[in-house]
């Protein structure tokens, strides 16, 4: 459906006339509560659904001053939220709100207390995590991967729970989603605690080192680039015992052959990298490979 005839200036009218009357220093919330309840927040939820993205934009807004403004309501919508998503998930698999709503709930996790109630920790985990999984995840991960990572910020210890939920739904067939995943992984190893690392290193890195041996040039190239990332670095470089074991038989077999010589390039430069960091554990490795490869 073309937008333009789904959407009227009446109803513009309406809803700037709506967020103007929300904005006003005049607004009593003890007074409009009367009116601006769970029901009203169910409807306005409902509305998300709409094809319209000016619209979805407009119920953004008042949805998020509705939230600041009802501390009464703020436990409800964040519950019909987390229903949208797990319907979204299980049963419909098509909403057209779901970035919208990702984004609100963004800041909202940003201005969570601590230490976290357990319904946000399950949130995180029953929902979010497994938001991964839907075919649409294009239309929404940058809210999506904004969310996990807001998490992170503000408990580490949730850090292993969230890797291993990735790894779990880690995509195996669209290289699109793969390079998405791959980008967030980035994201969230950017504020891992080192003490989180060492709980994931080895599944997260066995991950990686597949995503390097991947066909597609976009995922080996996307998986490569954590090498770029300084912070990532030294992670490697402190638990390099654990981290090059994992990945190099992967790194030595593909630079030998990978079709793309761009791919190739860069793994001798990591390979260099780790012979840098570690040259006598790089020889052994090395030395035990070739011996595998002859028996």
């Amino acid at each position: 459906m073309n937008p333009s005839f789904s959407w009227s200036r009446l109803a513009q009218l309406v809803y700037e006339f709506f967020l103007r009357f929300l904005e006003s220093p005049d607004f009593q919330p003890s007074v409009a509560k009367r009116y601006v309840d769970q029901k009203f927040v169910l409807m306005l939820l409902e509305l998300f659904d709409s094809e319209d993205p000016r619209e979805r934009e407009y119920l953004k807004t008042i949805l998020h001053r509705v939230y600041g403004k009802f501390l009464g309501l703020r436990a409800y919508i964040r519950k019909q939220c987390s229903h949208i998503f797990l319907r979204f998930i299980y049963e419909l698999e098509h909403f057209n709100g779901v970035a919208e709503l990702l984004e609100i709930l963004g800041s909202i996790i940003n201005g969570f207390a601590l230490p976290l109630k357990t319904e946000h920790k399950q949130f995180l985990v029953r929902v979010l995590i497994p938001l991964h999984s839907v075919k649409s995840l294009s239309v929404f991960h940058a809210q999506l991967a904004y969310c996990v990572v807001q998490f992170l910020e503000k408990d580490a210890t949730l850090t292993e729970h969230v890797i291993r939920g990735l790894l779990k739904y880690w995509p195996k067939t669209c290289t699109q989603k793969e390079v998405m995943f791959l980008g967030e992984m980035e994201e969230i190893l950017d504020v891992i605690e080192p003490t989180q690392f060492v709980k994931i290193q080895e599944p997260l890195f066995k991950q990686v080192a597949r995503c390097v041996s991947s066909p597609h040039f976009q995922v080996a190239e996307r998986a490569l680039y954590f090498w770029n990332n300084e912070y990532i670095l030294s992670l490697i470089e402190d638990n390099c015992h654990t981290v090059l074991p994992a990945v190099f038989g992967t790194l030595y077999q593909v630079s030998k052959e990978h079709w793309n010589q761009t791919i190739v390039s860069l793994i001798y430069n990591v390979l260099k990298t780790f012979m840098e960091m570690n040259g006598k554990l790089f020889d052994e490795l090395t030395a035990s490979y070739k011996l595998e490869k002859q028996q």
